[in-house]
């Protein structure tokens, strides 16, 4: 049975307290709130930092699934589930994952991604039927987003994950959740007190955004899809990115931009295929047949370019 938050106890979390650095904040000019929200939100790098070892579990447990053949999964509801969602839909274009390899699940669905329903997040029950719809099982991870540790949509869906066997990881931005829940990662960014009070949009968000980019960039270099610093793994889906892939190709094979832009097309568009056919001086299948005998590592075919 699921704890029920006393407001006696939510009030007492260290996101729903005042901020004494911003209690007169309406008085101010806009040149000394500007000042106030970004001298907060230096800190928030700070408090990442104290959380590093449990990210890092986090990072191990996705490339283990990864490589196992699971899936990823971030749920939230409000701010917590957008950025999931952000997170979650970046990864294909950026790193040329199958589309659902990162799934981003939002309390209230899609519509809660451009409307406020903050009511869905008091539906435990909706959570486990969320996670069902999108196919979720054993073999997969999920990543429960919430500031106050105390949101019954999230802590439903992680008890849920955990009775079925998966791996969980809780992203909180308090010492504790509210309302206890095991997971095989707890990661606590302790943000403090917002600048506007409670409002856990602002360095509660920035928090979440910046832990969601460490490990799902982190399990992304783990797998192969950059090289040295290089988004050798992109999908040329626009312009901008077609532009990139061909600057890319030119860096690492010593080709002029028109010769490389013309080598990415004979790749169908894979930077990393392009490069390897032009180094090895062989098909694209040769070159995918390469790339797929070395898991998708380019060093360990082209090993290293200064």
């Amino acid at each position: 049975m699921m704890k029920i938050v006393n407001p006696s106890d939510r009030k007492k979390l260290p996101t729903e307290q005042q901020n004494i650095k911003s209690r007169q904040i309406d008085k101010l000019s806009i040149s000394e709130i500007l000042h106030i929200v970004n001298n907060e939100d230096q800190t928030i790098a700070q408090k990442i930092n104290q959380a590093l070892p449990q990210i890092e579990k986090a990072v191990n447990v996705a490339e283990e699934v990864i490589r196992s053949g699971g899936k990823i999964f971030y749920i939230g509801a409000g701010t917590s589930g957008r950025l999931g969602v952000l997170d979650s839909t970046e990864m294909p274009p950026t790193f040329s994952v199958p589309r659902k390899l990162f799934q981003g699940i939002i309390a209230g669905g899609r519509e809660a991604l451009v409307r406020s329903i903050e009511g869905a997040e008091d539906k435990p029950e909706d959570a486990i039927t969320d996670l069902k719809k999108t196919g979720f099982k054993k073999s997969d991870f999920l990543l429960g987003i919430a500031s106050s540790g105390a949101t019954p949509y999230v802590v439903s869906a992680l008890e849920y994950a955990k009775n079925i066997g998966s791996k969980t990881a809780y992203i909180i931005c308090n010492p504790e959740p509210l309302i206890p829940v095991k997971v095989d990662v707890l990661i606590p960014i302790d943000v403090g007190s917002e600048i506007i009070t409670g409002s856990t949009r602002m360095k509660s968000g920035t928090a979440t955004k910046m832990v969601l980019n460490m490990i799902s960039t982190t399990v992304m270099i783990r797998l192969g899809k950059v090289y040295g610093n290089l988004m050798v793994d992109l999908q040329v889906v626009n312009n901008k990115l077609l532009d990139r892939g061909s600057r890319i190709i030119e860096q690492l094979t010593g080709l002029n931009y028109d010769s490389s832009k013309e080598k990415l097309g004979e790749a169908d568009g894979s930077v990393k295929t392009a490069v390897v056919m032009t180094l090895q001086k062989c098909t694209k299948n040769e070159a995918e047949e390469m790339i797929e005998d070395k898991d998708g590592l380019l060093r360990k075919i082209i090993g290293d370019i200064d």
